[in-house]
C-alpha cells in the first residue's frame, strides 16, 4: 500500500472532495426536497474519506453535526482540524502515519476511536475522552508497558486493542493490562474471563492498591472542586457570584495603600479589624509603649470596636440578603422561560397535527382529481379538472402558510460605606486636633505625622479612598443590572432567532411540497378515450 501511495500525489480535504463524499452517501432515489436537505452540510452526520491519499485533515469545520468520520487508509501525519466536530462519536484514523496522540480535546462525546497501524510511541492527551468505550491502538510503536496505566482515567473504556505493539511480547503482558484496567471486557479481540481477572488482581495487587488509594483521594478533591465550581456557575447565572460572604467587603480596601497607613490611628485599627490580611499586618505593630497598644483599647475604642463589628456584620448581611434575593429572582426567570417554551412547543404540536390533517384531506381529494384527470381525455373536461387541481393546490398553500403564521434593586452597601467613611473622618479630624495641640504620643508613626501636618491632605486621602470604595460598590451594582439586561436580550433574541429559523425552514418545505404537487399535476398522463 505504501508503494501505491508513493505513486499518487498527496491531497488535503478540499470543498470538492467533501461535496463528492457527501453526494456518495445520498441515495439516488430521494425526492428533490429530501435530496437537497441531505446535501446540506449542517445535517450531514456521517462522512467517509478512506483511501483518498489525504496528507492533512482540514476544512471540516462546517460539519458541526458529524457523528461518524472515517479517515482510515490515508497518509495523515498529525491529528488536527477536528476541533469543531464536538458531536463526533466514532472516529477511524487507522492505517496512517500519525506519531502523536493530540487534537482530541473537544471530542468529549467520542465513544469509538481507532488509531490502529500508525507510528505512535506513547499513550497521552486523552483526558477529555471520558465517554470512550472502544479504543484500538494496536500495531504501533508502544514499548513501555507501564504507559497502559494512563488509560485508568478513562472510566468508560471496555474494549481495548493493543495487539501488534512491541510490549505485547513481554511476560505476563495480558495479566498486567487486565490488573491495571479492571473494567475491560475485551482485550485484543478476546473476552477477559473472570479467572484471568482474579489472577491479574492477585499478581499485581501491590501495584494496584496504592494507585486505587491515590485515585480515591484525587477523586474526592475533584468532586469537592466540581461542587464548588457548580455552585459558582449557578451563582454567576443568577448574577450574585461572591455575594454570599465577605468578598465584596474585603475587596473595598484592596490595593488602597494610602488608606492602609491610617490603620495605625487609635480606633481605626479596631474599625478595620476584619479587613484583609495586609491591613492586619499593619495593625499588628504597637503604637504606644507600656501596657497600651493597638490590641488593648480604651472604653471609647471599645465603642468603636462594637461599631466596626456591627459595620461588617451589617455589610455582609446586606450582601447575603441580596444574594438570596438574586437566587429567588433567578429561579423565577428560569420558571418563566420554561413556561414560555412549554407553551411554544404546545402550540407547535397543535399546528403540526392540524397541518397533517389538512395535508391528509388534500391528498385524498387530490388523488381522486388526478385519477379523474387521467381518465378525462383531452378537451374542456380535462382543462376543467386541471384547473380544479391547481386551485386545490393554491388553497392548500394558503392554509399551510396561514397556519404557520399563527405560531410564529439598589445596594444598601453604599449607605454602610457612607457611615463608615463618616466615622473614619471623625477619627482623622480628632487626630489632627491632637497634633495641633501637641497631644499625640511620642512614638506616633512618623509617616502618619507627615500626613496629618496638612488637614487638606488627610481629607483628600479619605475622600479618595471613600470614592474608590463607592465606585467598587457601584460597579458591582452596575454589573448585576447589566447582566440582567443582557440575559433578557439574550433569551428573547435566542427565542426569536430559533422561531425565525424554524419558520423559514417550514415555509421552504411547504413551497417545495407545493412545487412537487404542481409538477405531479402537470405531468399526469391524460388517457385518450377508447373507441
Amino acid at each position: 500500500m505504501s508503494q501505491f501511495f508513493n505513486i499518487i500525489e498527496p491531497h488535503i480535504i478540499d470543498d470538492e472532495m467533501l461535496q463528492k463524499a457527501i453526494e456518495e452517501k445520498c441515495p439516488e432515489d430521494l425526492g428533490d426536497t429530501a435530496r437537497e436537505e441531505s446535501l446540506n452540510v449542517k445535517v450531514v452526520t456521517e462522512l467517509q474519506l478512506s483511501f483518498k491519499n489525504i496528507l492533512r485533515i482540514d476544512n471540516l469545520w462546517s460539519l458541526e453535526n458529524l457523528t461518524k468520520l472515517q479517515l482510515d487508509n490515508n497518509i495523515i501525519e498529525k491529528i488536527e482540524g477536528l476541533e469543531s466536530l464536538v458531536h463526533l462519536v466514532w472516529l477511524d484514523l487507522s492505517f496512517n502515519n500519525i506519531e502523536v496522540i493530540e487534537g482530541l480535546d473537544t471530542l468529549v462525546k467520542l465513544q469509538d476511536l481507532s488509531l490502529y497501524s500508525n507510528r505512535i510511541s506513547k499513550i497521552e492527551h486523552m483526558d477529555a475522552l471520558q465517554e470512550l468505550q472502544i479504543f484500538s491502538i494496536g500495531k504501533n510503536n508502544l514499548t513501555i508497558l507501564e504507559d497502559v496505566i494512563y488509560l485508568r482515567r478513562l472510566k468508560s473504556l471496555q474494549t481495548l486493542n493493543l495487539s501488534g505493539n512491541p510490549f505485547c511480547s513481554e511476560e505476563h503482558y495480558r495479566l498486567f493490562v487486565v490488573a491495571h484496567l479492571p473494567s475491560l471486557v475485551y482485550l485484543d479481540f478476546k473476552l477477559v474471563r473472570n479467572s484471568t481477572r482474579e489472577a491479574a488482581a492477585l499478581k499485581y495487587q501491590n501495584l494496584t492498591k496504592p494507585l486505587e488509594q491515590e485515585e480515591a483521594q484525587v477523586l474526592a478533591l475533584q468532586e469537592a472542586e466540581d461542587a464548588k465550581q457548580k455552585e459558582l456557575e449557578y451563582d454567576q447565572a443568577a448574577f450574585v457570584e461572591y455575594l454570599n460572604g465577605s468578598f465584596l467587603f474585603d475587596s473595598l480596601h484592596a490595593e488602597d495603600r494610602e488608606a492602609a497607613k491610617l490603620a495605625s490611628l487609635p480606633g481605626v485599627g479596631d474599625l478595620l479589624q476584619a479587613y484583609p490580611s495586609w491591613i492586619n499586618r499593619v495593625l499588628s505593630r504597637p503604637i504606644c509603649r507600656g501596657r497600651r497598644n493597638i490590641m488593648c483599647c480604651s472604653t471609647e475604642q471599645a465603642k468603636d470596636l462594637d461599631s466596626a463589628v456591627t459595620y461588617k456584620k451589617e455589610f455582609v448581611l446586606v450582601c447575603g440578603n441580596l444574594y438570596n434575593y438574586g437566587l429567588e429572582e433567578y429561579e423565577k426567570r428560569e420558571a418563566e422561560v420554561s413556561k414560555f417554551y412549554k407553551r411554544l412547543h404546545e402550540i407547535q404540536a397543535v399546528n403540526q397535527q392540524e397541518s397533517k390533517r389538512i395535508i391528509s384531506d388534500f391528498e385524498s381529494q387530490n388523488q381522486k382529481r388526478l385519477d379523474e384527470l387521467s381518465q378525462a381525455g383531452s378537451g374542456e373536461i380535462a382543462e376543467s379538472k386541471q384547473a380544479q387541481g391547481k386551485e386545490g393546490i393554491n388553497q392548500l398553500l394558503d392554509a399551510l402558510l396561514t397556519l404557520e403564521a399563527l405560531v410564529s434593586n439598589d445596594l444598601e452597601c453604599r449607605d454602610l460605606e457612607n457611615q463608615h467613611h463618616k466615622k473614619l473622618m471623625e477619627i482623622a479630624m480628632a487626630t489632627v486636633r491632637k497634633l495641633e495641640h501637641y497631644e499625640l504620643e511620642e512614638d506616633f508613626p512618623h509617616d502618619l505625622r507627615k500626613l496629618f501636618k496638612d488637614k487638606n491632605t488627610i481629607v483628600n486621602i479619605l475622600n479618595t479612598s471613600h470614592s474608590i470604595r463607592l465606585r467598587k460598590i457601584d460597579k458591582r451594582e452596575s454589573d448585576m443590572l447589566c447582566n440582567t439586561y443582557q440575559w433578557q436580550i439574550s433569551v428573547t433574541g435566542k427565542a426569536f432567532q430559533t422561531e425565525s429559523d424554524r419558520n423559514r425552514a417550514c415555509i421552504k418545505k411547504i413551497i417545495c411540497f407545493i412545487n412537487t404537487l404542481k409538477k405531479e399535476l402537470e405531468t399526469t398522463m391524460i388517457l385518450e378515450p377508447t373507441e
